[in-house]
């Protein structure tokens, strides 16, 4: 056997609180203005938010007041976070390069690089099943948060799950490890059980699955009571594993986050994805991955390809027709496809941009 690792982190991250005001801006701009184009950075740190990129767009945004709302949705009103919706925000937004304007006029391609789509056969969501409890643990940390069942947690958080793998499939949990501020007043036995009872043993038994509570460990040092900007600096775009699937596939190196479509570094990585899982929800093959690349202008991707680790149940001719007609990857292929210029990216900015039913890139088509 095999083991291998994936992690997740909650939504008050501090990278994860700059991609979901990223995002949040992205998303308040094609309310206004489908055509918008966008690339905003996010950096915060302790009791700090500076916002730069480039917006250009029919929409007059209020920067400051996004990134507030966002802020204070995640739960840091507390001063003593170092960190609240009252903190400077500094904005540094201009309009887009002249330069890749020229090749987005046109219709093609907003960005070069190459994007990679995944998908296999080991889990419902058509996931790696690590990723897929990393997350699954980090939205269940937050609910509890939100909801003030464990009033006791703070913002901030990760996941981490190790699986043994046996003949290529996952077989059993190793250890699950959580990291989650909570108030000095309560003692760490008495959060882990709660985590224990309240996410763990709910999370695995969903998907049939259990461990012993000493195969869990929370809080490593066996301290944490400040998370969030006060004690990590958080940038737009860190995340990019945790984004995606977990160190099982491969990515293009481009985050996704603050990026309007036109951008394919998401876009493209959208489509690689929507092609990946419909070839294996298909039952053309257990594993996929789509390989495409492009350069700033390009109308087509100058590559296409597909993968199958000797898992596919037809041959390659039949695969690479089958996912030719399923999705044009042109640029207005993707933005037309899979219906892209519309407000949607602020869900993806926590708990990863895969596996979940609500984006239009997780549809299969029957």
């Amino acid at each position: 056997m095999k083991s291998y690792t994936s992690e997740s982190v909650c939504a008050g991250h501090p990278d994860k609180i700059c991609d979901q005001i990223s995002d949040a801006i992205l998303d308040e701009a094609l309310k206004k203005d489908k055509f918008s184009r966008v690339a905003v950075e996010t950096m915060v740190t302790k009791n700090f938010v500076a916002l730069a990129g480039e917006v250009t767009s029919k929409a007059k945004l209020n920067y400051k007041s996004i990134a507030r709302v966002i802020i204070k949705k995640l739960g840091y009103t507390d001063p003593k976070l170092g960190f609240t919706d009252k903190s400077p925000v500094v904005v540094k937004i201009h309009t887009q390069s002249p330069d890749i304007a020229v090749g987005v006029d046109k219709l093609g391609a907003g960005d070069q690089g190459m994007m990679f789509g995944y998908a296999t056969s080991e889990s419902k969501e058509y996931m790696p099943l690590p990723i897929t409890l990393a997350h699954r643990l980090a939205m269940e940390i937050d609910w509890l948060r939100e909801t003030k069942r464990l009033p006791y947690i703070r913002p901030d958080g990760k996941t981490q799950v190790t699986m043994a793998y046996e003949n290529g499939k996952p077989k059993t949990i190793e250890t699950v490890i959580l990291a989650v501020p909570h108030s000095e007043k309560i003692q760490l036995k008495e959060v882990k059980d709660a985590l224990f009872k309240q996410v763990v043993v709910k999370v695995l038994t969903s998907y049939g699955l259990k461990i012993k509570q000493n195969q869990l460990v929370v809080n490593g040092t066996g301290v944490w009571h400040i998370g969030g900007p006060a004690s990590d600096t958080g940038v737009t775009g860190r995340k990019i594993i945790v984004d995606t699937y977990g160190s099982f596939a491969k990515v293009g190196g481009g985050c996704f986050s603050g990026k309007d479509p036109t951008k394919v570094d998401r876009s493209g990585a959208y489509a690689a994805r929507f092609l990946a899982k419909n070839i294996v929800a298909r039952g053309l093959a257990q594993k996929c991955e789509v390989r495409l690349a492009y350069f700033i202008g390009a109308k087509k991707p100058i590559m296409q390809e597909v993968e199958t680790f000797n898992t596919e149940k037809e041959p390659e001719k039949i695969i690479k027709s089958f996912m030719n007609k399923l999705l044009d990857t042109s640029l207005q292929g993707i933005l037309d496809g899979l219906n892209l210029r519309r407000p949607i990216y602020f869900k993806t900015a926590s708990y990863g941009h895969f596996g979940r039913d609500i984006f239009p890139w997780e549809k299969i088509v029957r």
